[in-house]
C-alpha cells in the first residue's frame, strides 16, 4: 500500500507541474488540472474504502451485475448525444464539467468476472472456453467501436494473461499470435491512422510536425534530462511543445525534471507495487480471488509498461494513462477501486 500511496502523491506533484502553463494558457490559472485531481483522488479513496470493505464484491453475482451494467455503458458511450468526441474517440460520457471513461471500469469487471468463471469451470471444457472468450470478447468489441486501441489491447492483453495463470496451454498461445498478427493487420486497413503511427515509432523524425510529434517531443522532454534532470518546475516541453503533458506523457515530464534518478524511482516503485500484489495473490484462500488479484495486478503493470514504453520511444504512441499518476478522474478512480478490490481479497491473508 505504501508505494501506492507514494506514485499516487507523485501524480498530485507533477500533474500540477506539468500542467501550470497549458492551464494558464487555456484556463487563466497555474492550478487547475490540480484542484480537479485533487477532487478526484478523494472520490477514488472514497470509492477505495466503499470497495475494500464490501461483502457483496465477494460474490460472483455482484460481478456479473457489473460486468453487464459496464457493457450497457459502452453501448450508451456510442449514442450520439450521450457519448463525447475527444482526441477522435467517442470514449466518455459527460456530466457537466466532469466525464466517465467506461472502459476503464468495464476492464475491472471483466477480469473478476472471468476470474469467478474460471475458478468455478474447467477452461478444458469447449463450451465453457467459448464463454470464456464471449465474455472478453464483447467489451472489447465495443471498445474498438469508440474506437479506443489503447484499452481495448490492455484488455485483451490482461485477459489472455489470466487465462493463461488459470492453465490455458501454450499451443494456445501460439494460435493466439497468428490471429492476432491477422488482427493487427486488418486494424491498420481499417484505420491507417495507425500504420503512421508505427512509421512515426519507426522514424519519427520522418513527419515530425505530423504523426511523429508526440514522439519526438517526449525524447526531448527525456534525452537532456541527464542524471539529475533541470529540478522541479523547471520542464521545457510542457510549454505545449509536449500536448498535454499532464495526461500520457507526465512520465516524460517527470524524467525531465527529476532525471534518471526520478524515472528510476518511478519503476522501481511499480515494481514493489506489483511484487506485493503477487506476493498477497499468492496467498488468497479461493481460488477465483487468487486469479483476480493476479489478473488485476497484471493489468496494472502491463499498463505502466505501456505508457513508459510508448514515452521513452520503446513502444509505439498509443493513448494510455500511467496509473496512479496521470492526470484524469476515471485513470485515477479505477486504479484505486483495483486497490480495493485486491485490497477487499486479500484483507484476511
Amino acid at each position: 500500500m505504501s508505494a501506492i500511496i507514494l506514485l499516487t502523491l507523485i501524480g498530485i506533484v507533477f500533474v500540477y507541474s506539468a500542467g501550470t502553463y497549458w492551464g494558464k494558457v487555456h484556463y487563466g490559472n497555474t492550478a487547475p488540472f490540480l484542484f480537479k485531481q485533487l477532487i478526484y483522488l478523494g472520490v477514488a479513496v472514497a470509492a477505495f474504502y466503499v470497495v475494500s470493505n464490501s461483502s457483496l464484491l465477494r460474490m460472483e453475482k455482484s460481478w456479473t451485475i457489473l460486468y453487464i451494467f459496464s457493457l450497457l455503458l459502452l453501448i450508451a458511450v456510442l449514442i450520439p448525444g450521450i457519448g463525447a468526441v475527444r482526441n477522435g474517440s467517442q470514449s466518455w460520457i459527460a456530466f457537466g464539467p466532469l466525464s466517465i471513461q467506461p472502459a476503464e471500469f468495464a476492464k475491472i469487471a471483466l477480469l473478476v468476472k472471468l476470474s469467478f468463471v474460471l475458478a468455478r469451470k474447467k477452461s478444458t471444457e469447449r463450451t465453457i472456453q467459448l464463454i470464456h472468450f464471449v465474455l472478453i470478447l464483447l467489451p472489447a468489441a465495443l471498445i474498438m467501436l469508440q474506437p479506443d486501441f489503447g484499452s481495448a489491447f490492455i484488455l485483451l492483453v490482461s485477459s489472455f494473461a489470466l487465462l493463461f495463470i488459470a492453465g490455458y496451454p501454450i499451443r494456445f498461445y501460439v494460435f493466439l499470435i497468428m490471429i492476432g498478427i491477422s488482427g493487427l493487420v486488418g486494424l491498420i486497413m481499417a484505420a491507417p491512422y495507425r500504420l503512421k503511427r508505427i512509421e512515426a515509432y519507426l522514424d519519427p523524425w520522418s513527419d515530425p510536425l505530423g504523426s511523429g510529434f508526440q514522439a519526438i517531443q517526449s525524447l526531448l522532454a527525456i534525452g537532456p534530462a541527464g542524471l539529475f534532470g533541470h529540478g522541479f518546475g523547471n520542464s521545457r516541453q510542457k510549454y505545449l511543445y509536449l500536448p498535454e503533458p499532464q495526461n500520457d506523457f507526465i512520465f516524460s515530464i517527470i524524467a525531465e525534471e527529476t532525471g534518471f534518478i526520478g524515472a528510476a524511482l518511478i519503476v522501481i516503485t511499480f515494481a514493489v507495487a506489483l511484487y506485493s500484489g503477487y506476493a498477497l495473490a499468492v496467498r488468497t484462500q479461493q481460488l477465483s480471488y487468487y486469479y483476480s488479484v493476479a489478473a488485476l495486478i497484471s493489468m496494472l503493470g502491463f499498463q505502466a509498461f505501456l505508457n513508459i514504453g510508448v514515452v521513452s520511444g520503446l513502444l509505439p504512441v498509443t493513448g494510455v494513462t500511467l496509473p496512479f499518476i496521470s492526470y484524469g478522474g476515471s485513470s485515477l478512480m479505477s486504479a484505486w477501486l483495483i486497490v480495493g478490490v485486491i485490497w477487499n481479497f486479500t484483507k484476511r491473508v
